[in-house]
C-alpha cells in the first residue's frame, strides 16, 4: 500500500471512530443540506447547452465536555482552556452534469464524493481542526492573491470549493489577535496559483505553514507562510476600517528550482469597499492587481494588471442585484457579470448573465471561471434546509 494511500486509511478510521464517539455523545446535533439545479447557454463551449445538479448533505455536531461557564464572566475572564468541547462536521457531494448540443451530441458524468469531514478539539480560545476542510484567509474578495488553498469564485453565488486534507491549530488573545498553525498531506496540486505545478498529481508529502494576524488600530494585520516541497510562499495583508473599508494583500511565491520567468510569481492588491446611502443602500468593491512572473524576485519584467469592480444593490426584501467588472488592461479584456436574486418562502432563484471579450479565464477568479467565458445565460434554483436536535446529555 502506498504512502498517501495508507495515510487516508488511518485519518479516515481514526476520524470515523471519533466521529462515533462524538456523535454518540453529542449534545446537538445538525442536519442540513444544500440542494441546487441549474441550466444554461454558454457560447464558447463545445457544447453549449448545460444542465446540472448538485446536493451537499451535511451534519454537524457538538459535544460539551465541561457546564456552561456562568454568564457572570465575559469571555476576557475566561481561562483558555476552560471549557474544551468537540465538535464534527462531515459532508457529501452528490452531482450530476450534462453538457449538450442539440440533435448532435450529449455529454453527461456525475459523481459522490467526501465535501467535508473534520473533528474539532476547541476551548474558548485555541482549537484543533483535523480531516478535509476549507482552509481561507484575507479580506479581498474579487481578486485575491491569498487564495492558496480554496477555488471560490466571487461570481459563483454558492461559494462552493472544494476542502484539503490536513489539520490546522489557532490560538485567539485577548485582543483578538491570533496565531495559525497547519500540515497538509494528500491533496491534489493545480489551484488556481500552482501555474508550474502538474495539476491532478496527489502530493505524496506534507506541506506545512502558519499565519500571525495583530489586531492594530482602526482594523489587523497579518503575515503568511506556507512550505511546499517544490517552493515557498510568503504573504503580508493589512485592513483597516476608516469610514471605508480598506485592505492591500501581497504574496511572493518563491520556485526552488529554476522555472525561467516561472521562478518568481508576485501578487499584489489593494482594495477598497463602501456601502453608499442611495435608496436601499448601494455597496461597491473596488479591487486592482498586479501580477508579475520573474525568474529573478521583485523584478517586475512581465507584469499583468486586472482591475475589477463589484456593484451590489437590493431592489426589496427579497431580491437584489450583483453587477462584477474585470478589466485585464494588458490584454485589453472586459469580463462583465450580472447576477438577479429572488428569494422565496424556501426557494432562491438566480438568473445570471455574463458576456466576456476575453476567451481565456482569468485564474484568480477561482473555481467556474472555465464556465463562465464567452457569453451566456445560466439560471439557478436552490433549496435549504435544516433540523437541529437538542439532547439532553450534560456532563454532571
Amino acid at each position: 500500500m502506498k504512502l498517501n494511500q495508507l495515510y487516508k486509511v488511518i485519518t479516515l478510521t481514526a476520524a470515523a471512530t471519533l466521529f462515533s464517539v462524538v456523535l454518540c455523545y453529542s449534545q446537538e446535533i445538525t442536519f442540513k443540506g444544500q440542494l441546487s439545479g441549474w441550466s444554461g447557454y454558454y457560447s464558447k463551449a463545445q457544447l453549449p447547452l448545460g444542465v446540472g445538479s448538485r446536493y451537499l448533505p451535511q451534519l454537524n455536531g457538538e459535544f460539551k465536555l465541561y457546564r456552561s461557564t456562568p454568564e457572570i464572566y465575559s469571555p476576557k475572564e475566561r481561562s483558555p482552556f476552560a471549557g474544551p468541547r468537540a465538535e464534527f462536521e462531515i459532508a457529501a457531494n452528490l452531482y450530476g452534469n450534462g453538457m449538450i448540443d442539440p440533435f448532435t451530441y450529449s455529454r453527461w458524468s456525475g459523481g459522490a464524493r467526501l465535501y467535508r469531514g473534520w473533528l474539532k478539539i476547541a476551548t474558548d480560545r485555541a482549537e484543533l481542526r483535523v480531516g478535509l476542510q476549507k482552509i481561507n484567509f484575507g479580506s479581498a474578495t474579487l481578486l485575491r492573491p491569498l487564495m492558496w488553498f480554496d477555488k471560490v469564485d466571487a461570481r459563483d453565488p454558492l461559494q462552493f470549493t472544494d476542502g484539503v486534507w490536513g489539520a490546522l491549530g489557532r490560538y485567539y488573545f485577548r485582543d483578538n489577535s491570533n496565531i495559525w498553525l497547519w500540515i497538509l498531506y494528500g491533496n491534489r496540486e493545480g489551484g488556481p496559483l500552482d501555474i508550474a505545478d502538474a495539476g491532478g498529481v496527489t502530493s505524496k508529502r506534507p506541506e506545512y505553514g502558519g499565519r500571525a494576524q495583530l489586531s492594530i488600530p482602526k482594523g489587523e494585520a497579518a503575515l503568511t507562510y506556507h512550505r511546499k516541497t517544490e517552493e515557498n510562499r510568503f504573504a503580508l495583508d493589512i485592513k483597516l476600517d476608516v469610514t471605508i473599508g480598506l485592505w492591500a494583500e501581497a504574496s511572493w511565491i518563491n520556485k526552488r528550482a529554476d522555472l525561467g520567468i516561472l521562478t518568481n510569481q508576485t501578487l499584489i492588491n489593494i482594495g477598497a469597499d463602501y456601502t453608499f446611502g442611495v435608496g436601499n443602500g448601494l455597496n461597491l468593491i473596488a479591487e486592482h492587481l498586479t501580477l508579475s512572473y520573474d525568474r529573478r524576485p521583485f523584478d517586475f519584467s512581465n507584469i499583468v494588471k486586472i482591475s475589477a469592480l463589484s456593484a451590489s444593490y437590493p431592489l426589496g426584501i427579497n431580491d437584489n442585484i450583483n453587477y462584477i467588472l474585470y478589466c485585464d488592461w494588458k490584454n485589453g479584456e472586459l469580463y462583465n457579470f450580472v447576477n438577479w436574486r429572488h428569494n422565496f418562502r424556501d426557494l432562491t432563484l438566480y438568473i445570471m448573465g455574463y458576456l466576456n471579450s476575453g476567451n481565456t479565464p482569468i485564474s484568480l477568479m477561482g473555481n467556474s471561471n472555465s464556465l463562465y467565458t464567452g457569453s451566456g445565460v445560466q439560471i439557478m434554483l436552490v433549496y435549504n434546509h435544516q433540523t437541529k436536535k437538542i439532547l439532553n446529555k450534560l456532563i454532571k
